[in-house]
């Protein structure tokens, strides 16, 4: 059975396809105008949800960067100021070496003690590093000097600085602790090799003419040397690691990046060539509607 076309019909069914072609012209438009494919949920409900998780993850690691960054910013300063703590163990033990020869006079162990006084003030320096702030050596009290005198404290050998670990999270479940305490690396005050102990006794056996007793302190300068040593290895091993995550941590960052691109982000060159296309296309129908809803009756009855 024939199915009778109405112009009713024939004008419903031209809009519909008018609008259904200005509705594409208007999404790609929309698209070229702000680069991205994906403008609102309705665009891709699914590519919705893997641009939140990816926007998410980009979010986490720029943090985790971030902390890398600054954990080797405090490992580097931490290796400088333990490499200049080193020239200063150099020259005490020269100076121990000098004030050990039995032909020194006095003159010049007052000389040396002078120095050894000097050098002593340079390693509490050393020891109230700071970066941004923050001292380096004091643990997580790291908003107070480790190295200060007063009250009961009359000599830097009785001090012992905190020693928990300030940590930072670089990764998914990943701690790192950055810090090195102060009595770890200059030693605690129970410990006969601890720096400033071994300054002090210099200090009074240089004072005293005491050969002997210097001559002791070059035995404990080794020892405090040689655990110094071992702290600055560790500290390179330290920012080796951190390197190695930051490493991780741009690749990582490519890579989301790009699969957030590929998801949000709008492919132009095919989308100049669609709009093109459409826009074609949607001429077309307008010319051929224009044709088709010209006759009327009013035109058959004149």
């Amino acid at each position: 059975m024939a199915i009778r076309v109405t112009s009713g019909m024939m004008s419903t069914q031209m809009l519909s396809n008018l609008n259904r072609n200005l509705n594409r012209m208007d999404t790609m438009s929309n698209q070229l105008s702000t680069g991205r494919k994906i403008n609102k949920p309705s665009d891709d409900p699914v590519g919705v949800t893997y641009a939140l998780r990816y926007r998410a993850e980009l979010a986490a690691n720029e943090q985790y960067q971030s902390n890398t960054d600054a954990a080797v910013s405090w490992l580097d300063a931490t290796d400088t100021t333990m490499q200049q703590s080193g020239n200063v163990m150099q020259r005490l033990k020269e100076l121990a070496v000098q004030g050990s020869s039995g032909t020194v006079p006095q003159s010049g162990l007052d000389a040396i003690k002078l120095e050894v006084q000097e050098l002593q003030k340079q390693m509490v320096n050393i020891g109230n590093s700071q970066i941004r702030g923050k001292y380096i050596f004091n643990g997580q009290n790291y908003d107070k000097a480790p190295y200060e005198l007063g009250g009961t404290v009359t000599a830097y050998s009785q001090i012992d600085t905190d020693n928990t670990a300030v940590n930072y999270s670089i990764g998914d479940q990943s701690i790192f602790q950055i810090n090195t305490p102060g009595s770890d690396y200059f030693g605690e005050s129970t410990e006969d090799d601890n720096i400033f102990k071994i300054m002090d006794d210099l200090v009074q056996a240089l004072d005293t003419g005491d050969y002997e007793g210097v001559s002791r302190q070059s035995d404990k300068l080794e020892s405090r040397a040689t655990k110094m040593q071992s702290c600055i290895s560790e500290v390179g091993a330290r920012t080796n690691r951190v390197e190695l995550v930051q490493a991780r941590l741009n690749d990582y960052n490519l890579n989301v990046t790009t699969l957030q691109s590929k998801t949000e982000d709008a492919d132009i060159a095919s989308l100049l060539i669609q709009a093109t296309s459409a826009q074609t296309i949607y001429e077309a129908a307008l010319k051929s509607s224009a044709q088709i809803m010209q006759p009327s009756l009013m035109d058959f009855m004149r």
